[in-house]
């Protein structure tokens, strides 16, 4: 494998395997170190990696690095979470999901679905144009709009937590 094999790699896939790792760990900052030394495996052993399969090499490391991760013992993966906790930022009892489904109640319809067609399944604005009956320039105001709604509503939050 090249090196822009490998950067096209780390380019397609960190997001991917992020989330794979810390749906197995439940913590941002172990999973971002798993998958930091599985690229790091990945570059190591470049040379013996055919670019065609670099995605199955990827999941794999970073599958075996979860599994030596879960096999040490508690007290060192408690360590581990109470050091990142103090690190974080992130309130311990906020519910992002369920606060942000919240947020989306609160849309209009219209607002609601551009806005879960753009970013959650990702479509450009002319394919949500062409799903909702709808011009590019509606789509992007719709949406910018949506967005605003989402960002107050989670201003509001941050004033009350």
């Amino acid at each position: 494998m090249k090196r822009s094999d490998y950067n096209t790699a780390v380019d397609l896939y960190a997001d991917g395997l992020f989330r794979f790792a810390l749906k197995q760990v439940l913590d941002r900052a172990v999973a971002q170190d798993l998958v930091q030394d599985t690229f790091m495996k990945v570059w190591e052993k470049r040379e013996t990696i055919q670019a065609e399969k670099v995605k199955s090499y990827l999941f794999t490391t970073l599958y075996h690095l979860v599994v030596d991760w879960s096999k040490k013992p508690k007290s060192i993966q408690n360590s581990n979470l109470l050091a990142h906790s103090f690190i974080s930022k992130e309130p311990q009892v906020f519910d992002l999901q369920t606060t942000i489904e919240e947020a989306l109640q609160k849309l209009n319809q219209i607002q609601k679905t551009v806005l879960l067609l753009r970013d959650y399944e990702g479509y450009t604005y002319s394919e949500i144009g062409e799903m909702t009956g709808l011009t590019e320039t509606q789509v992007k105001v719709y949406i910018f709009r949506a967005r605003r709604q989402m960002k107050a509503y989670f201003v509001h939050l941050e004033n009350i937590v």
